[in-house]
């Protein structure tokens, strides 16, 4: 028996494993595939990784890493841009049992570097992009002992991506890391207030893995467009090829239609993941063109609630048997619950529009989900006296393997975010929701978000739904004006393109929608507004703190 099988009969636990068994039973099949440019003629060239040559490549970087000193338990940055190195770096640190810190870089500067630093990295990986930012903002980086530039070294020390790797190459034995050891760091959106950074353990990735390729049935062969970076470190271990997308990862919502598709049609891919901002573009684009992906057997979609009609628009483009699914989860537990477009557009859309919520379908495996009462104060311990009855409006708690248990060095978020429930922890999603009959979630906006007046709350996911059945409005925010318990209900309005002219008659109407509907009857005040801010990560998730300030003003000079 060889060393890698002696550690797969042992307690380690480690995503690792998943890719040397990979490149066990399938070396030669392509793992990463990477446009790696154009001809005179516009032709995409593409370079890969197969299982086996990264599974080696990897091992190669391990040891360069081991060398420069980054060992199990070390905190390290990493800024590289989705690339063959990137998922070479990623297993790299993962088989070392060093302690990747994601943040994304596209939240911006000033957030970003307060999220490096509160990672306190003891090394940094990056592209002369970000030493350059090391260099211009010193007092971020001052817990950092060892520097890696992936690309050319300026003027700025430390090692390089070609002094790291060792070669020939010799297997690398993976760290004997346990379930509860952290595994990664990641940084959340911010989207409703600091971002926080997440623990994640080796046995929370192990069961990420777990629950994706089961619930979703993704089986080994297939290949997958990943259009968000953080998945994609998944698909190596699920045996998929992983197709990285000619596009900017952080601007979902401006892709190229014509370069998804393109990568769709070039490769066979059977399985996609996008933002709703980003099916949205690419779905409209289709459905005007008449394309069609025949190899697409699966789409996956999460980040916000994704509307029917973006869904009704990405189907034109599918075979009848294709499905898109839009599994609800966050950052400290993905995916919780799932359901896919079938029963969305034949059982639950209607409800929808009629303002009962989003369904976000049934828990997935073995996840537990439980609605509580709505308060915004910490929760010791587990009581079934917490719970609310069902049909009731309540917060979403969720409880599995996959649920991370801590935020790193935040026992302030801990104590609003984690209930102990013996030895185990349930996470309180900070979303509303209630469960039918059938055993589905509807979520109802976030706690943070709800608008509660003097005589009652509302909630944001149910009310937007009537404004939005308008064919020219594009979405619509609700947000409270004025102290908590008081405030004052404001409908924000975003327009489809084109459909700016008329605005008092527009007003009109959409007013006469509000007084149709119970729970949106008292809405009478409606403001519009050019583009909504969105979040960095899937530029689909609404900043409704943004809108409630800009309507504050706004109201504020109509008062003058």
């Amino acid at each position: 028996m060889n060393n890698n099988e002696n550690q797969e009969k042992s307690d380690t636990v480690n995503l690792a494993l998943h890719l040397k068994n990979m490149a066990r039973l399938q070396p030669y099949e392509k793992a990463v595939i990477f446009p790696a440019g154009r001809d005179t003629k516009g032709r995409v060239a593409y370079t890969h990784l197969t299982f086996r040559q990264l599974d080696q490549e990897s091992d190669c970087l391990a040891h360069g890493l081991k060398n420069a000193g980054i060992t199990r338990g070390t905190r390290t940055i990493l800024m590289v841009k989705p690339s063959l190195d990137f998922f070479c770096l990623t297993f790299a640190l993962i088989k070392t049992g060093a302690v990747p810190v994601m943040v994304d870089p596209g939240m911006g500067i000033s957030r970003m570097l307060d999220c490096l630093k509160e990672g306190n990295p003891q090394a940094f990986i990056g592209i002369p992009k970000a030493h350059v930012l090391r260099i211009f903002y010193p007092r971020f980086f001052k817990t950092v002992k060892t520097w890696i530039t992936v690309g050319k070294r300026w003027f700025w020390g430390g090692l390089t991506l070609k002094h790291i790797r060792q070669a020939p190459w010799r297997p690398y034995t993976i760290a004997a890391t346990g379930k509860d050891e952290t595994a990664a760091i990641m940084f959340t959106t911010g989207s409703t207030g600091p971002a926080k950074g997440v623990v994640y353990t080796h046995g929370t990735f192990d069961a990420q893995v777990s629950n994706i390729k089961s619930h979703f049935k993704i089986k080994p062969g297939e290949i997958d467009l990943p259009t968000f970076p953080l998945f994609a470190i998944f698909d190596p271990a699920l045996g998929i090829t992983a197709v990285i997308p000619d596009m900017d990862p952080t601007k979902p919502a401006r892709v190229k239609p014509e370069k998804i598709i393109e990568a769709i049609l070039n490769h066979g891919v059977t399985n996609m993941f996008g933002s709703p901002a980003l099916l949205n573009r690419v779905g409209r684009f289709g459905k005007d063109k008449g394309v069609k992906l025949p190899s697409l057997i699966r789409v996956i979609s999460a980040g916000a609630p994704v509307l029917t009609s973006v869904i009704e628009e990405f189907e034109t483009m599918l075979n009848d048997d294709a499905e898109i699914h839009t599994p609800y989860g966050a950052t400290e537990a993905f995916p919780t619950i799932s359901i896919a477009s079938r029963e969305i557009l034949f059982e639950t859309s209607d409800k929808s529009a009629q303002g009962f919520g989003t369904c976000v379908g049934r828990p997935i495996d073995s996840i537990e989900v439980r609605l509580i009462k709505i308060n915004d104060i910490p929760i010791l311990n587990w009581s079934d006296d917490l719970m609310v009855e069902q049909g009731e409006i309540g917060e979403i708690t969720v409880r599995g393997d996959l649920v991370t248990r801590n935020y790193f060095k935040r026992p302030r978020d801990d104590s609003l975010a984690k209930v102990k429930d013996g030895d185990t922890i349930w996470h309180r999603m900070g979303d509303l929701g209630w469960e039918d009959k059938n055993s589905r979630i509807w979520f109802c906006g976030r706690k943070s978000h709800r608008v509660i007046t003097r005589e009652k709350t509302l909630f944001t996911i149910p009310s937007e739904a009537i404004f939005n059945n308008h064919p020219k409005v594009f979405r619509s925010a609700l947000v409270g004006v004025g102290p908590v318990t008081k405030q004052k209900p404001v409908v924000c309005i975003e327009l489809e393109k084109g459909n700016w002219t008329n605005k008092k008659r527009l007003l009109s109407e959409l007013l006469e929608l509000a007084k149709n509907n119970e729970q949106t009857k008292d809405l009478d005040t409606i403001l519009f507004h050019k583009a909504f801010p969105v979040d960095i990560r899937h530029n689909s998730k609404i900043f409704r703190e943004k809108l409630s300030l800009w309507a504050h003003n706004r109201l504020k000079k109509q008062l003058r």
